[in-house]
């Protein structure tokens, strides 16, 4: 019998060793998962004083259900972000991106391994639309390779890919519980089990939101224009050969695959084979999808593996792929971070730390690209 819980999640987590704040919070983070740490720590090393509520643990949510991918840029494909923000824009995205992963990789330790990602294609259409990718991360300068020839078993199945260089895989629990820890050690508080229901039942002045694609009935206007969708994944028994080290992905990102550091293989999409449902805040997993999962693993692998986890988390989904950072339209004191649309593990952090700069009255030029308002245009 598969458990249902995230495999990342059976790793015990170590005691998160969070003092009572003497007083009112100057600041409180709804939400511990990557973008919620990262804003407490952040806020707490700047000398305010914080106070993080989450509904259940630190990554109990998305951060602890998602597939353990850290990719640089955006959720687009680089060629369509530079035609989308235009060429200047992109460019400083996909760095500034970068720029976080380097920030994140020694704050996580050994929960993420720089690795370098896969992006795989399915067949010769996908094929084109990747090459078009690497002219254009080519063009400007921004680390990449081409590979024609690929090894077994993804010779012959798939025809061709672009190597990221600078990407990572993650135990990304792991991950967010040291952030959390660091952020305790910083003087940030964390109330585990503390659902949050009404701006009313908070103290502080300000108030950050980071709770993703999980609806908190704290936005306002722009509540539910973040879209619940859910991501479903399985992680198979401990595989004697390690056959995929680095991140894969490849169907426009609804396939996507890699092995953990104890040979488990954990794969995860096919979201668009039952898209209608996906759209959704419920975590359950669904025979459509695993069954999908299954199968895919099993052509991998050449063989059906024994699948001892299964698992479905919720993201945030925005139209324009752009994440959602900045102050929520008619709500002083009241900022968001979310809309990763999938990508949360290096773009959360990044705007984590982004809100936390809001919070702390800067004006960096990226919350321009993130602007809330925008929702509601």
């Amino acid at each position: 019998m598969s458990s249902t819980s995230p495999y990342w999640l059976s790793e015990q987590a170590p005691p998160l060793l969070s003092a009572a704040l003497d007083g009112v919070p100057d600041v409180e983070v709804v939400g511990a998962g990557v973008t919620g740490c990262a804003c407490a720590l952040a806020l707490a090393r700047a000398g305010l004083r914080v106070r993080v509520h989450d509904a259940r643990q630190v990554a109990g949510g998305a951060s602890g259900r998602n597939g353990g991918f850290a990719l640089r840029g955006g959720a687009m494909p680089y060629d369509s972000a530079r035609e989308w923000l235009g060429r200047e824009t992109a460019q400083a995205y996909w760095r500034w991106t970068e720029a976080a992963l380097d920030r994140l990789a020694p704050l996580a330790g050994d929960a993420c391994r720089r690795v370098g990602s896969l992006r795989v294609a399915a067949d010769g259409e996908e094929r084109e639309e990747l090459r078009a990718e690497y002219d254009a991360l080519r063009e400007d300068g921004i680390a990449a390779e081409w590979r024609d020839e690929l090894v077994p078993p993804l010779a012959g199945r798939f025809a061709g890919a672009i190597f990221h260089p600078t990407d990572a895989v993650l135990q990304p629990a792991g991950m967010v519980r040291r952030l959390a820890a660091k952020a305790a050690q910083a003087g940030a508080e964390f109330r585990e089990w503390s659902r949050v229901g009404s701006l009313d039942e908070l103290e502080a002045g300000r108030v950050v939101v980071a709770t993703d694609g999980y609806p908190s009935g704290l936005l306002d206007g722009i509540e539910g224009l973040i879209i619940p969708t859910r991501g479903q994944v399985i992680a198979t028994e401990p595989l004697e050969e390690t056959l995929f080290p680095i991140p894969h992905y490849g169907r426009h990102g609804f396939d996507y695959w890699h092995q953990a550091a104890d040979g488990r293989l954990v794969a995860g999409g096919f979201r668009d084979y039952a898209l209608e449902s996906e759209f959704t805040a419920d975590e359950s997993t669904t025979a459509t999808i695993q069954e999908a999962l299954e199968t895919f693993v099993a052509g991998l692998l050449g063989a059906p593996p024994r699948i001892d986890f299964r698992w479905a988390g919720i993201f945030g989904m925005v139209p324009d792929l752009m994440p959602v950072v900045g102050p929520v339209p008619g709500r002083e004191g009241v900022w968001v971070a979310g809309g990763y649309s999938g990508h949360g593990n290096v773009l959360g952090f990044a705007c984590g730390e982004l809100v936390a700069r809001a919070v702390l009255g800067e004006t960096p030029e990226e919350l321009a690209w993130f602007d809330p308002a925008r929702l509601l245009a």
